[in-house]
């Protein structure tokens, strides 16, 4: 997927001074792995999970700085507000995990201007969830907390496990990623 000219622009702006050709390689792909986004420059990674073992899995690569047991949406994050330029939840929007309520959280974490990539599944089962998770990224979008910048469908997102999970039968299951960008906090006029 290529990034609308627009949206490349931002992204360049926010990451002035740094590897900019590489940084925007990133954004047109969304590492899958981790692993990509050190080799692109990314060093300064920290990570969440509510699993004990998976933050050891994750402290076992060596990529990241700082890891931390949270259980999203159910307690704060253990970051001080307007701490990271960019953030990332990837598997874990959907039914039965992270509640949508989390997205305020996530936005307090995120300096102004820095870019928010969320994903969710399309499949069946998880369409509930879906409406939800958009109604309230429509609702802080109006609210102007931040804007989106790109809602792209992917077909083939990950194996499903069961036929259920499946989307039209082909064995997998769909999905949608999100960019938004914080939007900075208005300065206000003296006088």
């Amino acid at each position: 997927m290529g990034l609308p000219a627009a949206l490349r622009d931002r992204v360049a702006a926010v990451h002035r001074g740094s590897a900019l050709p590489e940084r925007l390689r990133l954004y047109d792909g969304w590492a899958a792995r981790y692993e990509q986004l050190h080799r692109r420059g990314f060093r300064c990674l920290h990570g969440v999970d509510g699993s004990a073992g998976m933050l050891e899995q994750a402290r076992s690569t060596g990529l990241y700085q700082e890891l931390r047991l949270c259980v999203l949406g159910t307690e704060p994050l253990p970051a001080p507000a307007e701490h990271y330029d960019a953030l990332t939840v990837v598997g874990a929007l959907g039914e039965g995990q992270v509640s949508s309520t989390v997205l305020p959280e996530l936005l307090r974490v995120t300096k102004p201007g820095g870019f928010l990539c969320l994903t969710t599944r399309s499949n069946p089962p998880n369409l509930r969830y879906k409406a939800e998770l958009e109604a309230a990224m429509g609702q802080l979008e109006q609210s102007g907390a931040w804007q989106k910048l790109l809602a792209q469908e992917v077909e083939y997102w990950e194996r499903a496990t069961t036929e259920e999970e499946s989307t039209q039968g082909t064995g997998y299951i769909s999905g949608v990623v999100y960019i938004y960008q914080k939007c900075p906090v208005p300065h206000l006029e003296e006088g």
